[in-house]
């Protein structure tokens, strides 16, 4: 098969350029050593060429405070997240550390049965619990300690409280399910708004939140949240049809992806996204300043 014919049509999301890429790779993994030592080259040139592009302009706007306010906004997109943290231009987020010191030690743990859950995030200090053989074990605070205490210190210094919960999951803490991104450290200004089963598979609802008109829509374990505002004259779109992960304004027919907020009608626009958490079953909102 023609590696060209892989690339999908469909709408520009993470997912699916990521999935682009992992089917190229396949097809790349059944060339020869030079063929794939050819591919990997002239990869890395393009890397290296775009990833200097991309240091030499944000060196630039960091000059000026008004571009450099609009660039943190911009690195919330996740696509640009994503881009810039594979050219190491963004320091990894407390999140992906926190994540990535607890995967370091879940293979021990496995072997014993067991595992570890990240329940809460309030820096300087965060909350973990040990779940199945792990749980109530007599070894289970040398495992702490030696393992998941000493892994977490290393990946991520600002944290220096480091406390073990007790009990089964959801018997006095709810485990963090998702967060948006750079939402993960956020510690105030969290709005509970709903449950997550009120928020309909692949649907909409909305609520006021502090004073604001938002939407909330649900895809999988991903939650998202935006402005109740078309971002183009800024009418309510609730109340658009909603079609694989589209919506479109009841008004002019302007879409926007519900997973970025990006308008597929007009690029250059999006919707307003706010910061949104889910815990346990507590979908919380986060309003952008």
């Amino acid at each position: 098969m023609n590696a060209i014919d892989l690339i999908s049509t469909r709408r520009e999301t993470l997912a699916g350029f990521t999935g682009d890429i992992e089917r190229l790779e396949a097809v790349f993994a059944d060339w020869d050593e030079t063929q794939r030592s050819a591919v990997d080259a002239y990869r890395r040139a393009i890397e290296d060429l775009q990833g200097e592009a991309f240091r030499r302009l944000v060196r630039s706007l960091k000059s000026d405070s008004a571009a450099l306010t609009a660039m943190k906004q911009a690195v919330s997109d996740e696509i640009v997240y994503a881009v810039l943290r594979r050219h190491n231009i963004l320091k990894p987020s407390l999140s992906e550390r926190l994540e990535a010191a607890l995967d370091s030690v879940r293979p021990i743990l496995a072997s014993h049965g067991g595992d570890v859950e990240l329940i809460a995030v309030r820096p300087p200090a965060i909350e973990v619990r040990f779940t199945g053989a792990c749980d109530g074990c007599p070894a289970s605070a040398l495992t702490f300690h030696a393992g998941v205490k000493k892994a977490v210190e290393e990946a991520c210094p600002e944290i220096t409280d480091i406390l073990q919960v007790k009990g089964a999951s959801g018997s006095q803490h709810d485990s963090v399910r998702f967060v948006s991104p750079f939402a993960l450290g956020a510690v105030n200004g969290w709005h509970l708004v709903c449950r997550l089963d009120e928020i309909p598979q692949g649907g909409v609802i909305t609520r006021i939140v502090g004073e604001q008109n938002v939407i909330l829509s649900r895809q999988g374990a991903v939650v998202s949240c935006f402005q109740n505002a078309c971002a183009h004259l800024g009418m309510e779109i609730d109340g658009g049809a909603v079609e694989n992960g589209i919506i479109t304004c009841p008004w002019h027919g302007f879409q926007y992806d519900l997973a970025t907020g990006e308008c597929l009608t007009a690029p250059e626009v999006q919707l307003q996204s706010h910061a949104v958490k889910v815990v346990g079953n507590r979908v919380e909102v986060r309003l952008a300043t």
